[in-house]
């Protein structure tokens, strides 16, 4: 899970935890998702596969939670084929996924247009206007491809997304998407369709390991994240109950991955946002930008209010830390450890966040050197150690995994 505003590492995190797991399932969000890879000296950005892809004999889920573009998935699939990966055999989609049509595209593009100053940020990729459907009964899944009835249902769904429109004054054209879309639909039927629920229990019930790979972060979850300014998907690991249709009681470690300090793209509340020099450092340290859309990320010092929040909400029992060694060259880190809102200090996450949340920060000493090279815990500096045991004091959870770069080697594991 990621335990912030998305992009922490998860996609490198998967890649560095699945030779332990046969099967990494996907089970919420869609190609809004940018999980980065780096092996080998080649990198890689996957937005709807599951990032176990280039490990040799796993399996890879796309659970029913996930909502599909065919067109990103085709081209996806294609890109990952000529590394030499036969990704056939090692690609499942559930017949319950939801399907991302070219006039959802439109639909989001509009809104957004509509919303002016008080734009989310989205990423574009319809996955708002998908999850409408789907919650509203009108969508499109993926085993609906199967039906000899298909094309008259998209062209239904087509029409009311029309309608629509017509009230937004928007004006568009689809003709060659389209075209692109059909064919991506054409390019997955070669991919077995799956009730992947029966499948990921008929694992679990035969002890084969399973890794729910989560999208974006918990901060923008739909239900507890910052609303209005969050996804349409639920990020936490309830999410993965309902996304791939596991009893709770099913679920055993929770992995929760944050980064070193924060970020954010997009609009919406962020209290630690830095809008100095040392903000402006981390962005280009941390070479902060979306994997997805490109945008500058935003930001800031470490928010110990919101990672508690995260950790309470997804019942984490391991914590890993990402890109550490972006914090190499600073003087003093700083780590929000309290709010101040109107007048009185909480450490709670409040129900909203305004202008008026101060944070509180504890103020540490850098460690002033390069930490890239290093492989083994007991080998960091003293600074840093102490950084990383207030961090699992605060939370309360243990710091398990720390990456100090973005290749799979640059993995401490405790």
């Amino acid at each position: 899970m990621g335990l912030q505003w998305g992009d922490e590492g998860k996609g490198k995190v998967v890649d560095v935890l699945t030779p332990n797991y046969k099967v990494i399932a996907r089970f919420q969000g869609g190609p809004n998702a940018g999980h980065s890879l780096h092996f080998n000296g080649t990198s890689f950005v996957l937005h709807t596969v599951p990032s176990g892809i280039f490990r040799d004999g796993s399996v890879n889920v796309i659970g029913n939670g996930v909502v599909i573009d065919p067109v990103i998935l085709a081209d996806e699939i294609a890109q990952i084929e000529k590394t030499g990966v036969d990704v056939r055999s090692k690609l499942f989609i559930s017949k319950k996924a939801h399907l991302i049509l070219p006039t959802h595209r439109i639909l989001d593009a509009a809104s957004e247009a509509a919303k002016g100053g008080s734009k989310i940020g989205s990423t574009l990729k319809g996955i708002g206007p998908t999850y409408m459907d789907k919650t509203g009964r009108n969508g499109l899944r993926v085993g609906d491809i199967l039906s000899p009835e298909f094309k008259e249902r998209y062209e239904r769904l087509k029409a009311k997304h029309a309608d629509m429109l017509r009230q937004y004054n928007y004006e568009y054209d689809i003709t060659e998407y389209e075209k692109e879309w059909f064919a991506g639909i054409e390019k997955l039927r070669q991919f077995p369709f799956i009730e992947s629920e029966q499948v990921v229990n008929d694992y679990i019930d035969h002890d084969v390991a399973i890794l729910a790979e989560g999208a974006q972060g918990s901060m923008l979850d739909i239900d507890f994240g910052t609303y209005p300014f969050v996804t349409s998907s639920n990020t936490l690991c309830a999410g993965v109950c309902t996304g791939l249709g596991v009893a709770p009681g099913r679920i055993g470690d929770v992995y929760g991955i944050f980064k070193a300090y924060c970020t954010r793209v997009g609009s919406g509340p962020f209290p630690t946002e830095l809008f100095d020099q040392t903000g402006e450092t981390l962005r280009q340290v941390g070479r902060e930008f979306g994997a997805t859309t490109g945008r500058p990320r935003r930001c800031g010092w470490l928010d110990l209010v919101a990672l508690k929040y995260s950790v309470m909400m997804n019942g984490v029992s391991s914590l890993i830390m990402m890109k550490a060694d972006v914090l190499n060259d600073f003087d003093t880190i700083k780590v929000a450890v309290a709010y101040k809102l109107n007048g009185e200090e909480t450490t709670q996450f409040p129900y909203e966040i305004n202008d008026g949340v101060e944070p509180v920060y504890k103020e540490f000493k850098g460690w002033k050197c390069n930490i890239n090279d290093i492989r083994k815990y007991e080998d960091f500096p003293a600074e840093f150690k102490e950084y990383v045991e207030f961090i699992e004091t605060t939370c309360g959870v243990p710091v398990r995994i720390i990456s100090v770069g973005p290749d799979r080697e640059e993995t401490i594991l405790r």
